[in-house]
């Protein structure tokens, strides 16, 4: 691996996380914010920049020989009706700029797992088509392509990571941003969640640091000059909403009030993508369970929230 990693989003869910374990490893951190964001790990540095334009990466690009981008500012839901260029492909732009003047540095991208398939009564592999149904889906897709671009014109190495459903401790409560947090939310408020359609829609769910340990992993084996990879990232086993309430509801000690609304042309009944590459490519599995992951994240929810 590296000695020094950029991090575009280190304040972020993911982003924290990642940061947090590249430091206990003992490698220096370019944590990469839109604002202030304080960092208790020794060894990482907070560089703070809109990021929308190339002239705000160049100063930092050759300081590293890694870059991960972890930013995302939409979900599906949270981008509906709003097909944005602001809200994530500027500064994906600006970085793919940027990285023209660095070719030999290797860029680790966190796509999408569920934002970007069609729908699959199976799991889902890289190979299957592409059929965004949300302006965030649509976004990530022509990310993809942008990298894979700059990968084939300058000879860059890039990794496309395409992440599920991610939850655990850090998580906080968003509106559109992680069905765990807002079950949280609803219990600890005693408010309804809102479920979209009848709860049968089947997701797969991953723990966060099953994900961290495979951003690792990946930043130690480079794909190569001239070369993307797409990886999907997930636990490989598909859960229905409500299933995944019941869960919550066994690792919280309570019940979910629910409010069932009209499904939504946005959402799918079922994405479930399939982890065998990853597996295969760099010996990794994920290691922690839906009921032991939910235990944690509510642990550390009651923690900060009460």
């Amino acid at each position: 691996m590296t000695d020094q990693i950029f991090v575009l989003g280190a304040g972020g869910f993911i982003g924290r996380a990642l940061c947090d374990s590249l430091a206990s490893s003992g490698f220096r951190v370019l944590a990469a914010t839109r604002q202030p964001t304080p960092f208790v790990r020794a060894g990482v540095e907070n560089i703070v920049s809109p990021f929308s334009e190339w002239e705000h990466f160049a100063p930092w690009l050759g300081r590293c020989n890694a870059i991960v981008h972890a930013a995302s500012l939409t979900t599906p839901s949270s981008s509906a009706a709003h097909p944005q260029l602001d809200g994530n492909l500027r500064s994906t732009l600006a970085l793919i700029e940027a990285l023209q003047e660095f070719p030999s540095k290797s860029l680790l991208y966190l796509s999408s797992g569920g934002a970007l398939y069609e729908e699959r009564l199976g799991l889902v592999e890289e190979t299957t088509p592409l059929r965004p149904r949300s302006y965030h889906g649509a976004g990530k897709a022509a990310a993809e392509h942008f990298i894979q671009a700059w990968s084939t014109q300058y000879g860059g190495s890039a990794t496309i990571l395409r992440p599920s459903n991610v939850y655990g401790p850090g998580q906080h409560p968003r509106p559109g941003f992680g069905v765990v947090p807002a079950a949280f939310e609803c219990i600890r408020s005693n408010s309804p969640l809102q479920i979209w359609g009848d709860g049968e829609s089947v997701r797969d769910y991953l723990y966060v640091d099953d994900l961290v340990n495979l951003c690792c992993d990946v930043l130690r084996a480079s794909p190569g000059a001239g070369r993307t990879e797409l990886i999907n990232a997930s636990s490989g086993t598909g859960t229905s909403l409500l299933k995944m309430l019941s869960h919550v509801e066994r690792a919280t000690g309570q019940m979910i009030r629910k409010e069932f609304l009209p499904e939504r042309s946005v959402d799918m009944k079922r994405v479930v993508p399939d982890n065998s590459l990853a597996r295969r490519r760099f010996g990794w599995e994920p290691r922690v369970s839906l009921d032991d992951g939910l235990s944690a994240a509510w642990h550390w929810y009651r923690g900060v929230y009460g």
